[in-house]
């Protein structure tokens, strides 16, 4: 088998999170490694043994020099556009890390181009590649709580990371959020209608913008999701999946983002408060892979043998939009609508 061959671009923290899992997979090959200092290249490729992998600091060049079939897409925001744009008119397809883009123009120009260049892009979302949300979704959506109503998720993280976040605008919406946002679209099957949203900087974050947020959205199907987070929140952390309550006209579900996951439903209908019933929790198959490499073993399987990942750029963008819809809200202080994510 021929194997595919793969540019990795942005050789920062967050390529482990995916060369990791990359070694395990005998049909792909890193043919080159971009990064705008030589010396985070060069320790990338030491550190992972890609002894025949080229290093350089111009992506263009690059993609010249070794006519790969894949770009990996590890850069930070601000890069996400001239990246992907650059691989696919060169003909490549792209897997990218989260957030798509810094606007809402650049990213349907992303998706634009992919769908002329008729090549794959689609967007790191770790989240929807882990077996318990997909465990928590059936049980929101197998009819135990009736029809879904509402949905709340609670993050709070102390995050010290250094380097770029800590000077973001909007650091919470903006490079994290849209994991939380992309939960919810999943677990509710819904999409994003309209958002109020504020953000601000807490007494003692060490972020210089925005280290926490509120939103609530209206979603299709009448359904409101809430979403609370801190970046900035020493103790008590919630798990970077979130705390989530899930409401229906009959129950109700709670999922910790990570085991923990129960639901009761009304159990007769009488009574000041309704006596409830625990819900079975639904049985899943176990997923192959999970994570980053769940996410980058079916890309490449698309690619090689037709097909569309579930993180689909043209999709994922919907949850994009929800994180510039809210960043939008929080700095005109009204309600903003989304009229149209694509």
């Amino acid at each position: 088998m021929t194997k595919l061959r793969v540019v990795l671009a942005g050789c920062g923290g967050i390529c482990r999170a995916w060369l990791k899992p990359m070694a395990d997979f005998a049909d792909a090959e890193i043919v080159g490694l971009v990064d705008l200092s030589p010396e985070s290249a060069a320790k990338v490729k030491a550190e992972f043994g890609l002894t025949t992998a080229a290093v350089g600091t111009d992506l263009k060049a690059m993609l010249k020099a070794t006519r790969p079939d894949i770009v990996f897409d590890c850069t930070i925001p601000g890069a996400h556009a001239a990246v992907t744009l650059a691989a696919l008119r060169h003909g490549c397809h792209v897997l990218g890390e989260k957030p798509m883009a810094e606007s809402m123009a650049d990213a349907r120009k992303m998706v634009a181009a992919a769908a002329k260049a008729e090549r794959l892009y689609a967007v790191i979302q770790n989240r929807r590649y882990c077996e318990a949300i997909h465990r928590a979704r059936a049980l929101i959506q197998g009819g135990g709580i009736g029809g879904l109503t509402t949905l709340n998720a609670d993050f709070y993280i102390g995050a010290h990371f250094g380097g770029f976040r800590d000077v973001m605008p909007h650091v919470l919406l903006l490079d994290m959020a849209i994991h939380t946002f992309d939960q919810a679209r999943l677990l509710s099957g819904a999409d994003p209608v309209a958002v109020y949203a504020h953000d601000w900087n807490p007494a003692g974050s060490w972020y210089r913008h925005g280290a926490s947020a509120v939103a609530i959205f209206e979603m299709s199907n009448g359904i409101v999701f809430t979403y609370r987070g801190s970046w900035c929140a020493e103790g008590l952390n919630t798990s970077w999946e979130c705390d989530w309550r899930a409401v229906g006209s009959r129950g109700s579900v709670r999922w910790d983002g990570a085991d923990g996951l129960s639901g009761e439903a009304v159990a007769k209908d009488e009574g000041f408060i309704r006596p409830q019933q625990s819900l079975a929790l639904p049985e899943q198959p176990p997923m192959p892979l999970t994570g980053h490499a769940g996410i980058i073993r079916e890309f490449l399987d698309c690619v090689r043998h037709g097909g569309t990942p579930q993180t689909v750029a043209s999709d994922n963008i919907k949850s994009l939009a929800m994180v510039h819809a809210a960043i939008a809200s929080a700095e005109r202080h009204r309600r903003i609508q989304i009229r149209n994510s694509k």
